[in-house]
């Protein structure tokens, strides 16, 4: 799928992502995705893949891209996987990942959509994000989310007969938790909330009327975004090789070509044994996957987000970006 034609100074990317639940990004199995890219050769991938699968002693070779990360992750192997994002691997330099926690993103959604913050949803949701759980209790965090995930995600679940109420229901329940001060985060953002029925069933109605738009909860669109941008931040437009996904359909590919402001030329659809490139990226989308999701349960890892910092967004958090502790 492309748009215009190919420029002189273009970039050529191959991505894969890991952790995808769709839109249902609350009751899952990950609270994170990651979208990788990676802008080596198909001759520098294929000696990178054969490098990892000899030091890992695999019989697999290059033309086996679908070798998953989590045997790099094992203690093991640990050393092929330290070779493989430091400075004597192949990636450094020639790879990135944009890395979403889906709760936040979830959050910043749902306050972008539904108030009038602006320029301060960002801080907001990121605020409420962290004090949210110890504010209202687990269980009624947990139970707000849910309502605002069915409430936002394009096909509502079944069970869910009217969304915009239920998630109404829920925000009303935290606003009448025993009292709770009001310049607490989440407070504030409860505050805000309860007078959102009218956005909200304009949403829903927005959604049924356009089922083939890009549904607002699926973080493969915020990361293409952030991917690109990455790597056009020198001025060069990028070309996108992609592992095949059913979501990116012609019409939403349109949709992110349009949204990059001209930056991304084209995207390709390729099945990830095709492009040995798709299978480092596979690896790389992997392993950042897990650590971030260690790091979010408390279980760091210190050499590998050391490791992991110089392909992931170094920017303050975002809802679609990472920032790893310094």
């Amino acid at each position: 799928m492309s748009r215009s034609p190919a420029h002189t100074d273009t970039v050529e990317i191959a991505c894969d992502e890991s952790g995808s639940d769709g839109e249902n990004l609350v009751n899952g199995n990950t609270d994170v995705f990651t979208h990788a890219s990676v802008s080596l050769d198909h001759a520098a991938a294929e000696r990178g893949l054969d490098e990892i699968f000899e030091r890992v002693r695999s019989p697999a070779s290059s033309a086996m891209t679908e070798y998953k990360a989590n045997v790099l992750l094992r203690s093991k192997h640990r050393p092929a996987l330290t070779w493989l994002l430091g400075p004597d691997g192949p990636l450094l330099g020639s790879a990135h990942v944009h890395v979403i926690d889906k709760r936040y993103f979830l959050l910043a959604t749902t306050t972008a959509l539904l108030t009038d913050e602006g320029p301060h949803t960002e801080e907001l949701s990121l605020a409420a994000h962290r004090a949210g759980p110890a504010t209202y209790g687990p269980e009624r965090w947990q139970a707000f989310l849910t309502a605002a995930n069915d409430l936002l995600r394009a096909r509502p679940r079944p069970e869910t007969s009217d969304p915009a109420a239920v998630f109404i229901r829920c925000v009303e329940q935290l606003s009448s938790t025993v009292p709770v001060d009001p310049s607490d985060p989440a407070a504030r953002l409860t505050a805000l909330l309860l007078h959102s029925r009218a956005r909200a069933e304009r949403h829903r109605l927005r959604s049924a009327e356009a089922p083939g738009a890009w549904p607002a909860l699926d973080p493969l669109f915020p990361a293409l975004l952030g991917t690109v941008e990455h790597w056009s931040a020198a001025g060069r437009h990028v070309a996108v090789v992609h592992d095949r996904q059913n979501t990116l359909t012609p019409e939403r590919l349109d949709h992110v070509i349009s949204a990059t402001g001209g930056m991304l030329d084209e995207v390709r659809l390729v099945e990830a044994r095709q492009d040995p490139r798709i299978g480092l990226a596979d690896f790389l989308a992997g392993i950042t996957r897990k650590i971030a999701s260690d790091r979010l349960h408390g279980t760091p890892d210190a050499e590998l987000t050391d490791l992991l910092r110089p392909y992931t967004t170094s920017a303050p958090p975002l809802p679609t970006s990472w920032s790893w502790p310094r």
